[in-house]
């Protein structure tokens, strides 16, 4: 007979997968532990592996959930009713909005996906995917050159998503700007540089 989960599953699910992001972003993939994991979220070691039975499978979910819910963000974000700069704009200010407080997960997704597999990488790059679609549509939309002789709407958009992802390195919250005035910055500066992109 299988195991009923408990009530409180999803709740217990979603503190580890936090501690653990926490542990792997102060000391690395590598070094990290079960033990460690399992401290910080004040659960034990064997409720930990009824939970997750690697480290990698905890890594993985760490950066599914992470994607998942960033492409969640934009999607509600996404309008297409609108000028595609206004458009544009709303997507920057949904991937900035939904980093906000999640600098570890956000590490482990840039630095932790050496340790998957080729299936669990296949999948995490089908979300990455629509997300850099759904960018690279309405950057179309705002310059179709972009693509006529040269293929240029790729790099033009991965360097917008460069200006989104390195964010956590140097923003602080009390800093000089708000994260809402970075993305009108960021969007500012792609949309006032391809004006000049031939």
């Amino acid at each position: 007979m299988a195991r009923t989960r408990a009530v409180d599953f999803e709740e217990k699910q979603r503190s580890i997968l936090a501690s653990a992001a926490a542990v792997f972003a102060e000391i690395g993939m590598e070094k990290a532990s079960m033990s460690m994991i399992a401290s910080r979220s004040s659960v034990s070691k064997a409720l930990l592996y009824h939970y997750y039975p690697s480290k990698d499978a905890l890594i993985f979910d760490i950066v599914r959930t992470h994607l998942a819910e960033l492409e969640e963000a934009i999607e509600a974000a996404d309008r297409t009713d609108v000028p595609p700069q206004e458009r544009l704009r709303l997507l920057v200010k949904a991937v900035l909005a939904n980093y906000e407080g999640r600098d570890n997960e956000h590490k482990v997704q840039l630095n932790g996906t050496s340790a998957l597999s080729q299936e669990q990488l296949a999948e995490l790059q089908t979300i990455e995917r629509q997300i850099v679609k759904r960018f690279s549509g309405a950057i179309l939309d705002i310059n179709p050159d972009l693509n006529r002789d040269r293929p240029l709407l790729m790099p033009v958009t991965m360097s917008l998503f460069g200006m989104m992802n390195w964010v956590y390195m140097w923003f602080r919250p009390n800093g000089p700007i708000t994260r809402d005035e970075y993305a009108d910055i960021a969007t500012t500066l792609i949309l006032e540089g391809l004006k000049a992109v031939r």
